[in-house]
């Protein structure tokens, strides 16, 4: 589902990728750990197509069979809409939409119909426990509901692989062990591809893999 090659990314002189390889399978749901700084959510910002790797021989990039660094911006943007999702430790809900509007953004995006979106987005709002929320505004929710509503927002366009950066961070202890086995259900029940960055050892372990990042390289 996802294959990397040789990436490596700088930021004036600070060199913070140096020479990543990844493989990860249809399905798998991986963890990235490491301490602060060794590169983790730059490397996902990567992988997510939310930034560019430096132009170097032999780095590559291809999720879902698509080569990632041939895509003009345009496609680039199309590409992350309809085969990317994200989940990120704040919800980045819009205050002034509901629940079900703020999960339909990414469907109106891609030109889906009201109707369809609108269907689509309850179907997840069920399947999340949150069908007494369709009409809540993010500040009428908990920080669990707020969360579920994100999840929800990011799997509205069905993409294959979800991103998620420390995704229960800024959740209580029970309403972020609800969140990591949601991953699991949904991995199950849709299939997705997970990539998680996260400093929750529990997370991390329940993974199918665990990524160990140091100085900018995955040395497990």
């Amino acid at each position: 589902m996802i294959k990397a090659s040789n990436i490596h990314k700088n930021y004036g002189d600070l060199h913070v990728l140096k020479g990543v390889d990844l493989h990860i399978k249809k399905g798998e749901i991986v963890s990235i750990v490491g301490a602060s700084g060794a590169g983790k959510t730059t490397l996902l910002q990567i992988l997510g197509t939310l930034d560019r790797a430096n132009e170097v021989k032999e780095s590559d990039l291809a999720i879902n069979e698509s080569n990632i660094n041939v895509l003009s911006q345009k496609q680039l943007s199309k590409f992350r809409n309809e085969q990317l999702g994200f989940i990120f430790q704040f919800h980045q809900l819009l205050p002034e939409f509901t629940a079900i509007e703020n999960v339909c953004i990414p469907a109106f995006i891609k030109k889906t119909p009201r109707a369809q979106a609108e269907k689509r987005a309850k179907e997840l709002l069920d399947f999340l426990g949150l069908s007494h929320r369709y009409d809540h505004k993010p500040n009428e929710l908990s920080g669990g509901e707020q969360q579920r509503v994100a999840v929800a927002r990011a799997l509205i366009n069905e993409p294959k692989v979800i991103f998620a950066d420390e995704p229960s961070g800024n959740l209580d202890s029970e309403a972020a062990e609800n969140l990591h086995k949601l991953f699991f259900k949904l991995r199950d029940e849709f299939g997705q591809t997970f990539v998680i960055v996260t400093h929750n050892q529990e997370l991390a372990d329940m993974a199918d893999r665990k990524l160990v990042m140091v100085d900018g390289k995955i040395i497990d």
